[in-house]
């Protein structure tokens, strides 16, 4: 009995730190297998090339295991045992189910599907996708029953405070160096990130592993993305706004022109204004669009007005007429804001609603806004698609047009379609059999010749969408709205085209125009040169439908581009562009920024 207890306090603290580690080990090794499938075909199988999106901060990682199972010094006896089992089980629990969830939504669990269940799995699947790989996340079961049968070594097992303390503040220390090194003063040089939201939800997860993603969702949840209580005072503040931004002028022949007709719109990845109409080299950059211009209104004088979110800004100032919000991104600090948007106010008008980009629904968290917020009825992303013509690894424009069109061409009518494009994202490389400009070796080999080619291959694919919406029948009846969601090779590329040379000065300015152009084929075709900018589109185009305009006059920011008095708009940083006639105009215009903050995060309506 005396040598029995001997061995036994032998290998008491043995199995204790053996297990101690035995659980990180698990914990991380399941961790890098569900990373390893998630960029697989249909995440169900597995790739190290394709863990992460870049180099992550692998010793942080750890460490946020360490401080999770820190805690099982805090217990004794089997106790402890049972902690370890318990966390194993539900972190396997945990990755599946995070696994199920990207597989359909392209994007992860979060906390705030507990109190905003609207936002949960926005585009309505089975979402319990499961394959034979979600085993291996239980493959421990067997050593883990082995303990349990061994449990009765653990009995003399004590608290260890000290072991606690330190593996619960050591990691803290240096996961919080790591953030500041990494996040604060970019000591990488931006090659890692760790505590930062990326657009994609994989980049995100990659960079700070499962545990740290969740941790950093519920801190993102609770403490960034709070919803303001609106006072009687900031009510009255946005009421008075809207007020002082009314004109009184009376309606004109733009009022309702399209009332009944099908809206179809398509937001184009970085397209610029200065390409419109411009050759290069003896050949149209732009040939089908410039066409187009014969039957449409054209408004050469609309400004960019993204703020961090880029694309998911202009989904939004579209949509809902708002400046985005001036800290992060909206669509994922306040994807529960409910917007009086244009998708709403159509619906209201007996509009079937379908919205689809060319990539999963979890990037930029566009899903959940168009569903919950926006309020479209259907969402279709790139997982409904055959991904048979991909550009850089994404859905290319024709194929996204094709499929769309297929998809929404039997739904009820009067429809509102819109679309997405991704091909002309930067940095504008293409295919070659997709370059339908032939360009100089001295150009095409620039940044700016890949920007016109990509240009080029959009606009191709805009003709081929319109030609088979009209074999459909749809075109007559339907009013296409087509413009830039952002400028592009000047808004991020502007340094590398110091280099380049080209006749002329066209095509060097960065003037943040973008083209809005809204065409029908019974239009006399017609330049407005109205100043504007993005959140003046939806109240143009809801003017144009027939929407009364007291359904959304005190709710949308932007104007009426064809029928306002007020030649001037102002950008995201603040900037006037044109001609205020008083000073109380550019202080209200200026303050409509402000206002679009206080609606988003207040929730206003």
């Amino acid at each position: 009995m005396i040598n029995e207890l001997r061995y036994r306090s032998k290998i008491v603290p043995a199995f204790k730190d053996r297990f101690f580690t035995y659980s990180i080990i698990m914990i991380m090794l399941k961790s890098m297998l569900f990373l390893s499938t998630l960029h697989t075909e249909n995440s169900a199988g597995i790739s190290i090339t394709k863990m992460y999106f870049s180099l992550p901060p692998f010793i942080s990682q750890i460490m946020m295991v360490v401080i999770l199972v820190s805690f099982g010094w805090l217990f004794k006896g089997k106790k402890r045992i049972l902690f370890y089992i318990i966390i194993d089980f539900i972190i396997s629990i945990l990755l599946v189910c995070d696994l199920w969830y990207y597989r359909t939504n392209g994007n992860f669990l979060s906390i705030r599907f507990l109190y905003n269940s609207e936002l949960f799995n926005p585009m309505k699947r089975n979402i319990f996708a499961v394959h034979p790989i979600d085993i291996l996340f239980f493959i421990d079961t067997l050593p883990i029953a082995l303990l349990i049968k061994k449990s009765d070594q653990f009995i003399n097992i004590k608290r260890n405070i000290k072991a606690f303390f330190i593996s619960l503040v050591f990691p803290l220390l240096f996961i919080s160096l790591s953030h500041y090194l990494i996040d604060k003063v970019d000591a990488t040089k931006g090659t890692m990130m760790m505590f930062k939201n990326s657009w994609a939800p994989f980049q995100t997860m990659s960079n700070l592993s499962p545990l740290g993603y969740h941790a950093f969702d519920i801190y993102r949840e609770f403490e960034e993305n709070n919803r303001v209580l609106l006072s009687e005072k900031d009510k009255n503040e946005i009421k008075s706004w809207f007020e002082k931004k009314q004109e009184s002028i009376p309606d004109n022949e733009y009022k309702a022109m399209f009332k009944g007709k099908n809206l179809i719109a398509i937001q184009v990845e970085s397209l610029e204004n200065f390409v419109i109409g411009q050759s290069v080299e003896g050949q149209e950059i732009t040939p089908n669009l410039n066409k187009l211009l014969n039957n449409s209104f054209y408004f050469s004088n609309v400004y960019e007005q993204n703020n961090n979110g880029t694309s998911s800004d202009a989904d939004l100032m579209v949509n809902a007429s708002l400046f985005p919000i001036r800290e992060g991104v909206t669509f994922f600090r306040y994807p529960y804001t409910e917007y009086n948007s244009l998708p709403k106010l159509l619906k209201d008008m007996g509009y079937s609603t379908i919205s689809t980009h060319a990539e999963i629904g979890g990037n930029w968290n566009w899903a959940e806004v168009h569903r919950a917020s926006l309020g479209f009825e259907t969402i279709i992303d790139e997982n409904e698609y055959k991904l048979e013509d991909l550009i850089r690894g994404d859905l290319s424009d024709g194929a996204l047009f094709k499929q769309f069109e297929s998809k929404f061409k039997n739904i009820k009518q009067p429809f509102y379609s819109y679309s997405v494009t991704l091909s002309s994202h930067g940095p504008f490389n293409l295919p070659e059999k997709y370059k339908y400009l032939k360009l100089s070796k001295e150009l095409g080999g620039t940044i700016l010749g890949d920007y016109f080619q990509s240009i080029r291959y959009v606009d191709e694919q805009i003709n081929n969408y319109l030609l088979q919406l009209n074999k459909d029948g749809l075109l007559q009846n339907s009013v296409v709205i087509i413009y830039g969601d952002h400028t592009g090779v000047h808004k991020f590329y502007n340094d590398r085209l110091k280099n380049v040379k080209l006749e002329g000065s066209w095509w060097q300015t960065d003037d943040k125009k973008i083209p809005f152009i809204i065409y029908n084929p019974s239009i006399q075709g017609r330049k407005i040169e109205t100043i504007g900018g993005h959140v003046d589109i939806m109240p143009t185009v809801a003017y144009m439908l027939g929407v009364e305009e007291e359904k959304f006059k005190y709710s949308a920011v932007g104007k009426i581009l064809v029928k306002t008095n007020k030649n001037f708009t102002v950008l995201n940083n603040g900037k006037i562009i044109g001609n205020t006639y008083s000073e109380e105009d550019k202080e209200n215009m200026l303050k409509g920024i402000k206002i679009s903050d206080m609606i988003i995060k207040g929730n206003y309506r």
